[in-house]
């Protein structure tokens, strides 16, 4: 029986969420209006079915989203007139995202849930999920030059104009669906009586198989054997856990303490650094969570150290948990967080990784991450330390083999391993464009503490923004394929209009790259003799026959109380060519370690750029 007090219920809490949803996915309040309408309409039709899992509203939204773009097809991003600004610029702003990036946007600000649901609902991968949501991120800061991560108050003046529009009451919308089940029924009644007409019913038991109450086939005057299904995967235990004991020996670090250990239902589950979801398997069978922290102590640094441990129901799913828990520090999102090292683990369960970043600016923290899956089980360390202290990802490895180890104790474990060994391998891929920097990469300026790096989307180079008047180097023409430019700035900060950094790739044969190389090099090279008032400091210089990188600091006066100094390089691994150009303000500066240092993480991401003709 479907009950009117359970649909109201949810009609006066989901009603004016959904609508503000709507409004922002399509700008186009009347559609909105009624496409919510219609979903809710459909909704008591299928009242059992949309309730069926306590959650009807995450069953009405895909359908008032797909009624909206529908009734608003006419146009692809319609301008209400007479808004405010802000709410003007918000509709502006997400209207230049893809439709994907909009939608998980939306639902990641705006509605509850984890980030595997949002992907399932949108039709797209936890990975591909997790790049729109980077890429939707960075674009709106851009476009709305935000300071801060966007958030539910962005939104806040469209959710002001849906405050004011009425809607109708709920004993209407029921009437409206009640309606269309008559007229489903009645069209059905109509359809089965043709078929059966036209083709009959024929019913036969040729082998003597009939069906049974307890859903098992049985043949005539045999009861055959029921099968179980499998057992679930047995929980984790908290005894599989790191101990206190165990963290202090292996982490620096004096006075350790044993927090809490609990199964992250609480809350919002965002329990370490730069995770994004709750779980990294949403399908997992069990989740625990245990944390330690150093006690305060005077000129000691505060650490702490967190661990999630995951089971999956299969080795498979284990697996994706893995490189979802990777991902997350891979590409991390979090302000001002910059990826310094990736390396593989050997000899410790199945597969292993760790990963060393830094948050920069105040309160400047280390950060460690270790990820290992044995069997069906995935564990993450993430330890924690205040300052800029060096890091120290073999003693993050060692406790990741103790974690393991526990681990192994449960049926369910694979490969424990023994001493663990690091070895360094490129980043993992992140992004829009794999083969080209993300914001993870990017090292701090000075004087610039409150505010981080955003990106442009990738697109194609037409014109190098990375040239320099030295060099005037242009990625387009024959034989060039793959060829693509961003930019990156720091919405907010208040800088000149010619500060950023900028990244130009593309891939031509590498006899013809090698030579383009040495064509910029010349350039530069020749520049001050070229360029009146220009000079020329190379700060970085390595060649080979499969790689190329080269730095330069140049100094071009414009006037003669004013002149503009760029870093720039250009770095090749095999067919695959970059440049790279930094143009600094007078207070916000990048060190030439650092810029090099960009350059050389830059080579590391360049060999994912497709060879030419692919």
């Amino acid at each position: 029986m479907r009950d009117p007090e359970e649909f109201d219920a949810c009609y006066q809490a989901a009603r004016t969420r959904l609508l503000l949803q709507t409004y922002a996915l399509t700008g186009d309040l009347p559609a909105a209006r009624s496409a919510v309408n219609d979903a809710f309409a459909v909704a008591w039709h299928h009242w059992r079915k949309a309730n069926r899992h306590g959650d009807p509203e995450s069953w009405i939204r895909p359908i008032a989203w797909s009624h909206a773009q529908r009734r608003h097809s006419a146009r692809i991003w319609h301008r209400e007139k007479g808004l405010a600004p802000e709410a003007q610029a918000t509709l502006e702003a997400l209207g230049k995202l893809s439709v994907d990036q909009r939608k998980i946007l939306l639902l990641t600000v705006l509605a509850t849930g984890t980030l595997a649901d949002f992907a399932r609902e949108v039709g797209l991968t936890r990975e591909d999920a997790e790049r729109e949501l980077q890429t939707a991120t960075s674009q709106l800061a851009i476009h709305l030059d935000l300071g801060t991560p966007v958030a539910r108050a962005l939104f806040d003046p469209l959710a002001d104009i849906v405050a004011d529009v009425r809607l109708p009451r709920a004993s209407i919308l029921r009437r409206a669906g009640a309606a269309r089940r008559r007229t489903h029924t009645a069209v059905g009644v109509v359809v089965a009586v043709a078929a059966l007409v036209v083709t009959g019913t024929v019913v036969t038991d040729t082998d003597g198989v009939h069906p049974t109450l307890d859903r098992d086939l049985q043949t005539a005057g045999q009861q055959g054997p029921r099968t179980e299904a499998p057992p679930p995967p047995p929980p984790l235990s908290e005894e599989a856990l790191l101990s206190v004991e165990q963290v202090a020996d292996v982490v620096p670090g004096r006075a350790w303490t044993e927090g809490s250990t609990h199964d992250n239902t609480a809350g919002d589950g965002l329990v370490l650094p730069c995770q994004l979801a709750r779980y990294a398997d949403s399908r997992g069978s069990t989740a625990l969570v245990r944390d330690f922290a150093t006690a305060p102590l005077p000129r000691e640094p505060a650490r702490s150290t967190t661990q999630l441990a995951e089971a999956s129901a299969s080795e498979e799913a284990a697996h994706r948990a893995f490189r979802t828990s990777l991902r997350w520090f891979a590409g991390c999102t979090e302000d001002r967080t910059q990826l310094l090292t990736t390396q593989r683990v050997l000899g410790v369960g199945d597969e292993a990784m760790v990963l060393t970043l830094r948050r920069w600016g105040a309160g400047a923290t280390t950060l460690v991450a270790a990820v290992a899956r044995t069997g069906q089980l995935t564990t993450t360390t993430v330890t924690s330390v205040a300052g800029t202290e060096r890091a120290r990802p073999r003693s993050a490895a060692q406790l990741l083999g103790t974690a393991v180890a526990d681990l192994c104790t449960l049926p369910d474990a694979g490969g424990c391993g023994s001493a663990p060994e690091l070895k360094d391998v490129p980043p993992l891929p992140v992004g829009v464009v794999p083969a080209m920097l993300d914001t993870v990469d990017l090292p701090p300026v000075s004087n610039v503490r409150r505010r981080t790096w955003a990106g442009t989307e990738p697109r194609q180079a037409r014109t190098n923004l990375a040239a320099t008047r030295c060099d005037d180097a242009r990625f387009r023409g024959a034989g060039w394929s793959t060829n693509l430019t961003r930019t990156f700035l720091i919405p907010g900060a208040k800088l000149p209009a010619e500060f950023g950094l900028t990244q130009t790739v593309g891939a031509l044969s590498k006899r013809r790259a090698r030579a383009f190389v040495e064509d910029v090099r010349q350039s530069v090279r020749a520049c001050p003799e070229e360029q009146l008032g220009t000079d020329v400091r190379q700060v970085a210089d390595r060649r080979s026959a499969d790689e190329d990188l080269t730095a330069w600091q140049v100094s071009t006066e414009v006037s003669d109380d004013r002149s503009v100094e760029y870093r720039m390089a250009i770095i090749r691994t095999g067919t695959a060519v970059a440049q790279i150009a930094y143009i600094p303000s007078a207070d916000v500066r990048m060190t030439d370690d650092a810029f090099v240092a960009l350059a050389e993480r830059a080579l590391q991401r360049l060999p994912r750029l497709p060879r030419p003709g692919r």
